[in-house]
């Protein structure tokens, strides 16, 4: 009898047991889920403060560029040593409002989203994250850390290092990246002494550089170039190239 007692008295804690390991489990996953992205976060962080003050050596698709056409061609330059002219057009090519949006232009994805997926509403900013720390493709995760990046660099950058490293790590043709590259690539000038037209022409070859030339324009590129140039003149005009001038 004592011995059933005994064996009796056991049961229910090994129960209890048996039915509180499952929270146990869960408790320690969610401990290391949080202190995962915390980690993710600081990580951000860090590497968002860096690049606010220091040049970017490269950047993933760059680098995957050079390992692929052996070796690429980039010349960094300051903001002060790009024509405005150039800045101008590159927001008028590729993000007129870059100067009124916290780095996601809704109006654009909206516009986006309704013609299909045929045109793309990313911003500079969404470009400046992609090309610097993510990679291309059309991922959901990629897309998502895209979007979570993209206002914390609007946060911690001005508007007018956003558009510098922009500058710097565009690509315009086949293994030549920034504006300095391409300046001296296309027409044999530094990006400081660009011309209005030789300006638009460059932004014009955006977002398609392998498919498009700037010395050797197509009717399109030529239609496109005149539409940005006029573009350029708009925003200069009507204040919404102030954030970087």
């Amino acid at each position: 009898m004592a011995a059933m007692a005994r064996a009796s008295s056991k049961t229910p804690k090994s129960k209890v047991k048996l039915r509180d390991r499952p929270k146990w489990l869960v408790r320690v996953i969610l401990r290391y889920v949080l202190r995962g992205i915390l980690i993710v976060i600081a990580l951000a962080v860090v590497a968002t403060l860096t690049f606010s003050a220091i040049n970017p050596p490269t950047t993933p698709y760059m680098f995957s560029e050079g390992r692929r056409v052996g070796g690429v061609n980039q010349t960094w330059v300051p903001m002060e040593d790009i024509a405005p002219v150039m800045a101008r057009s590159a927001v008028a090519a590729e993000d007129a409002n870059f100067c009124t949006h916290w780095g996601l232009d809704l109006t654009a994805i909206r516009a986006a989203l309704e013609a299909g997926g045929g045109r793309g509403g990313s911003t500079i900013s969404q470009q400046v994250v992609k090309n610097v720390y993510l990679w291309h493709g059309r991922s959901w995760l990629r897309k998502s850390l895209e979007a979570l990046m993209t206002p914390l660099v609007e946060a911690v950058w001005s508007k007018e290092r956003i558009l510098e490293v922009y500058l710097n790590v565009a690509e315009f043709d086949e293994g030549v990246f920034g504006v300095e590259a391409a300046a001296v690539h296309y027409f044999g000038v530094t990006a400081a002494d660009l011309t209005p037209t030789q300006a638009a022409r460059l932004a014009a070859v955006l977002p398609a550089p392998q498919s498009r030339s700037a010395s050797q324009p197509t009717s399109f590129v030529r239609s496109r170039a005149a539409s940005i140039m006029d573009g350029a003149a708009t925003i200069a005009a009507d204040g919404r190239a102030g954030c970087f001038e």
